[in-house]
């Protein structure tokens, strides 16, 4: 990484012959113009070299009237949602990050931003929950709307998924969903295409998937829209499709530490002891890989949870995965929750 900003890199002293050298270099179409200390002061793209040049520059000429010293950074340890909404805002593909000393240490580009190799998978995500229990915020917000960390916890998602590969997103959308649709429009800004599965009244998980518009040719990927995550779909995606399962549940360790001295009794008799002991489950993650064949026993216009539509397969026998996520995430329905992901105690 270091060797390759490094042939990004052009002194302010150089020429316009060596920002071009840079820029094939990289391979970026940009060149980052450093000073004597090596701290960032300015950026060149080819455009701007281009300009330059019909404007009756030389190639030897100076860089100093050509390249920007105004230009659009990061600061260390950024996140990719940070990045990526700088990128679409000011309509750029290239943002640096910088230490606290001006030094460049990373350039971000929108096709890494924006993730690996479009996947032909669709996702669906679940964004119409009344979300009662956080009330009075969402009176007149939806639930996949409230913001953590200065974002909607939907839009987190939706660049999650998008950085994922996969680029087709569909929104189910019930309670204030205008709100939704007004944020998200077509998906061009986020990069990805999003339709909206509208539900007159609640179906459940499981009934919204009954709404869309064709059963697809590859498994589904199927998120609850109040969770801040960043699990592995691609890791999940390829689990379902190599063990063959019909559908796959996220799971997760779950531990709870018991407040107080725990017993254990046996016809009156005091057998064990345990001073506030930790329990630890395995728990629903509300993400789901569905098969499209899964997706046809799917009742329309039903409400339906999508639990149902595991037991039912596991009624039938049919090849269910369970895949162990360890990534950070937090199921925001209940205040504590939503402190919790927003950075409270």
């Amino acid at each position: 990484m270091k060797e390759h900003l490094q042939r990004m890199m052009v002194s302010s002293t150089g020429t316009l012959r060596d920002a071009l050298m840079a820029i094939e270099r990289g391979a970026c179409e940009i060149a980052l113009i450093i000073d004597k200390a090596e701290v960032m002061i300015g950026t060149m793209t080819d455009g701007d070299a281009r300009r330059a040049l019909l404007a009756g520059a030389a190639l030897e000429s100076s860089l100093a009237p050509w390249y920007q010293p105004k230009f659009k950074f990061v600061k260390q340890g950024a996140g990719r949602a940070e990045v990526m909404d700088l990128m679409k805002a000011l309509a750029i593909s290239q943002v640096p990050e910088l230490d606290d000393s001006g030094h460049v240490i990373a350039l971000h580009r929108l096709a890494d931003t924006i993730g690996q190799a479009p996947r032909p998978n669709w996702a669906v995500i679940m964004a119409g929950g009344k979300g009662t229990r956080l009330r009075p915020i969402t009176e007149h917000l939806p639930k996949p709307m409230i913001h953590v960390a200065g974002r909607p916890i939907l839009e987190r998602l939706v660049l999650h998924v998008v950085g994922s590969g996969i680029r087709h997103i569909f929104l189910s959308i019930n309670y204030l969903g205008h709100m939704v649709e007004e944020h998200f429009g077509d998906g061009s800004r986020f990069g990805c295409k999003i339709e909206y599965l509208r539900e007159d009244r609640p179906l459940g998980t499981g009934g919204a998937l009954s709404l869309l518009p064709d059963i697809p040719e590859h498994p589904v990927v199927v998120m609850n829209g109040d969770v801040v995550t960043q699990a592995d779909l691609g890791a999940m995606l390829r689990f379902h499709d190599h063990h063959n399962h019909v559908a796959t549940l996220g799971v997760r360790e779950y531990a709870h530490t018991v407040p107080f001295g725990c017993v254990e009794v046996e016809g009156g008799r005091l057998t064990q002891l345990v001073e506030k002991p930790t329990l630890r489950r395995l728990i629903n993650t509300g993400i789901y890989v569905i098969s499209p064949e899964a997706l046809t026993t799917i009742p329309k216009d039903t409400e339906y949870p999508i639990t149902q539509l595991f037991e039912t397969h596991l009624q039938a026998g049919d090849s269910i995965g369970a895949f162990h996520f360890e990534d950070d995430w937090i199921d925001v329905g209940q205040p504590d929750q939503l402190r919790q992901a927003r950075g409270g105690n």
